[in-house]
């Protein structure tokens, strides 16, 4: 046989060994993924994400994809004739423009549904509005009004345990409801961490559009691979982190803090992102980890 394809055989044969414990350590958990940034409009990276999410169902985890849409809202937004608006990086949401948020994020629910089932994999679309998943406060930002965002204050995670028990694997958008059963907007982040705090998922993972967190944000030498909840503390009190990664740190912190073993920030315009950082030694983004929790084949 050439030994070229026995070379190349080889060298797939240690990428799927050095991947095996890691598929032991997490079979059957959940895992949430909270899916944003270009990865969502660059189609491309879209096909590697549902990839990827669906390796993981394949091989025995639990994932369950929460998505956002901001980019595509806006652009319906200015279609209608009207400009987006925010306040605080959160979006004024009117009554129309509600209406313009809850019909594009179901169109981009059941175009994700699809391509998971294009994959061989049985998806269910459901926003959080389904199975009461999201129960909502008006949140204000600041004090001001800013429409129709939703505070979440409550999380039904029944509807999720059935789907993940008929093996299905579930994709939510960040719709919810109040008590008044009125429709609010929901930030995919907060939604995200909302859900895996529920659901006390194993792993959280975060999409975006940078590498992770750096120590430094002007140096991209200074991201740090693996970072514990203390040290994430003592950064945001520095201010070393600002602008959306502070709120979504916060976030990330207070999910281990209730349940979550590790989150994980990734670079969504990396192909196969999810992959690298959870199956391979070294990773590539940060995972957040509680202050007393152990390594888990880092070295």
């Amino acid at each position: 046989m050439d030994t070229k394809i026995i070379s190349e055989g080889l060298q797939k044969a240690e990428v799927l060994i050095e991947a095996l414990p890691y598929i032991q350590r997490f079979n059957r958990k959940i895992i949430v993924v909270k899916y944003g940034g270009s990865a969502m409009v660059d189609e491309e990276l879209k096909r590697h994400v549902i990839q990827d999410v669906t390796l993981l169902k394949l091989v025995g985890f639990k994932p369950i994809i929460v998505h956002g849409g901001g980019k595509e809202i806006s652009r319906w937004v200015e279609k209608s004739g009207k400009e987006p608006e925010f306040v605080n990086g959160l979006r004024k949401t009117d009554e129309e423009t509600m209406e313009i948020a809850e019909m594009v994020l179901g169109r981009v629910n059941k175009s994700l549904v699809q391509m998971v089932q294009e994959l061989g994999v049985l998806a269910v679309g459901i926003s959080g509005k389904d199975g009461g998943l999201l129960k909502v406060d008006k949140k204000y930002s600041g004090g001001q009004d800013i429409g129709y965002v939703g505070e979440i204050k409550e999380v039904n995670p029944k509807i999720l345990y059935d789907l993940l028990e008929k093996d299905f694997l579930p994709i939510v958008c960040p719709v919810g409801m109040d008590d008044n059963f009125d429709t609010y907007n929901i930030n995919a982040d907060d939604a995200a961490c909302a859900i895996a705090r529920a659901v006390e998922a194993e792993k959280l993972a975060f999409l975006t559009d940078i590498e992770g967190v750096y120590k430094d944000p002007k140096d991209p030498a200074t991201l740090i691979s693996e970072l514990k909840v203390s040290h994430a503390r003592e950064l945001m009190v520095d201010g070393n982190i600002g602008g959306g990664m502070l709120p979504k740190l916060a976030g990330c912190i207070d999910a281990i803090e209730n349940g979550v073993s590790r989150v994980h920030i990734l670079d969504g315009r990396i192909a196969h992102c999810l992959l690298l950082e959870i199956f391979t030694n070294k990773g590539i983004g940060t995972a957040i980890l509680g202050d007393q929790a152990e390594r888990f084949f880092k070295e």
